[in-house]
């Protein structure tokens, strides 16, 4: 006899359950090995392409502003994201630089673009074209997108030059930690109740 309740699986053991309805706050875990089935997700189409579009922004001014002003005796540097690419990309660890702009730069537009590209077809109720590998990227590109992580080492590096130099946080850092906040919030949790709303 065919179920036709919606159903999901595990995506650390394979297990296959029931969907449930959850309420605000509630999460739903696998019995065999405690992984998060689901997380209750508030957020419409509407106000997801908003976070969206707003997160996009944030990635313009997290990119292209400095996250960190110093300057010693008269003399004054800022860096951005990409100056710390390419200060990584000189020195012998090359292969970090490229880590470095895939997990910071590369990944998490992406993901705004994929999510933008799908939501704005999803607020005229349709599927996007190419809508299943969109998809399948964006769930791809979750654990690469490490913005958090970018994020600690800047406010370590602030704290810790704080006491031989003058550090001045600049706008970059600010957008980087509304940014990361956002991208958990859209991309970083589950993204499959978008198969289901189209």
């Amino acid at each position: 006899m065919a179920n036709d309740k919606p159903l999901i699986i595990c995506e650390h053991c394979d297990c296959v359950y029931e969907k449930v309805t959850l309420a605000r706050h509630q999460k739903t875990l696998c019995n065999r090995c405690s992984g998060v089935l689901q997380r209750y997700n508030g957020l419409s189409v509407e106000q997801r392409l908003a976070l969206t579009v707003t997160a996009s922004v944030l990635w313009i001014f997290a990119n292209f502003y400095p996250v960190m002003s110093i300057s010693l005796q008269g003399l004054k540097n800022s860096a951005t994201l990409w100056d710390s690419v390419v200060a990584l990309s000189l020195g012998p660890i090359t292969f970090i630089a490229l880590v470095a702009a895939i997990s910071i730069i590369i990944a998490p537009v992406f993901q705004l673009l994929l999510l933008m590209w799908v939501l704005s077809f999803a607020l005229a109720g349709k599927r996007s074209p190419a809508f299943k590998p969109c998809m399948r990227w964006l769930e791809a590109l979750r654990p690469w997108s490490m913005l958090e992580v970018c994020l600690l080492g800047a406010m370590v590096a602030v704290f810790k030059l704080a006491g031989m130099l003058d550090v001045l946080p600049g706008i970059g850092l600010f957008a980087l930690a509304a940014l990361s906040l956002l991208l958990i919030r859209i991309a970083g949790r589950d993204v499959r109740d978008l198969w289901e709303t189209l």
